[in-house]
């Protein structure tokens, strides 16, 4: 399926709903490249966290971007493109509960949205991408060829997320990750800049009770229609 002509896969939805893993799945199985747009602001966050940038004040974060550069490495032992910020690789540290506090409020802020999209794009020309976020399908490739938007029941997407956190902080609580996720909800839908929505071409895939390898496949079949 790789000889064909290369398209441009967005995927969007909410937190918690496997965009990444059918992200990762779609990349592998087309030898395409895989963007991690969350990734992108996590990193942002992890940057102003470290360094005590107020991201109130407008100046400050626009200082701050100057000095931010995000790249994706492939890692031939995982087989997995990591996320790097100044040539430091951020792929673990961007996964913790304090950065998933707090990266909603950075990604909201318009200037941090800008910053990431031009990258985005420019990382998307050559096509054979699948990039997922927020706002990929409707706001940084508007033309791509597929578009899928991801969705699944709120009780399954607190306990997938508690399950990838759990590994991480055994202190962490079912309780607090519910709280993070309704916080995230509400704020990615009712941003000012790029809220999430769903684009008026894409189509819905509801995982919640999908197993991997039946989401795959119902990808491939969007894929191969649209290819």
């Amino acid at each position: 399926m790789a000889k064909e002509k290369k398209i441009i896969i967005t995927i969007d939805g909410w937190s918690a709903c496997g965009k990444s893993t059918l992200a990762k799945q779609l990349a592998k199985e087309l030898n395409y490249k895989y963007i991690d747009s969350g990734a992108m602001y996590r990193a942002i966050t992890l940057y102003f966290l470290r360094n005590h940038i107020d991201w109130t004040k407008p100046a400050s974060v626009e200082k701050a971007l100057k000095s931010i550069v995000i790249e994706f490495v492939y890692n031939p032992k995982s087989k997995e493109s990591e996320v790097y910020m100044n040539s430091e690789n951020v792929e673990y540290l961007i996964r913790d509960l304090v950065i998933a506090e707090k990266v909603s409020d950075v990604a909201a802020i318009k200037s941090v949205r800008e910053f990431a999209v031009r990258q985005q794009q420019q990382m998307g020309k050559q096509k054979g991408i699948v990039m997922d976020g927020r706002d990929i399908g409707t706001v940084v490739f508007p033309k791509a060829e597929l578009k899928i938007f991801m969705t699944a029941d709120n009780a399954i997407r607190v306990e997938r997320r508690f399950k990838e956190l759990f590994e991480k902080n055994p202190n962490i609580t079912i309780d607090e990750v519910k709280n993070n996720l309704e916080m995230r909800d509400y704020i990615d839908s009712h941003r000012e800049v790029s809220p999430l929505r769903k684009a008026s071409d894409a189509v819905v895939l509801d995982n919640t009770s999908l197993s991997l390898e039946e989401q795959l496949n119902l990808a491939l079949k969007w894929v191969k229609e649209r290819m």
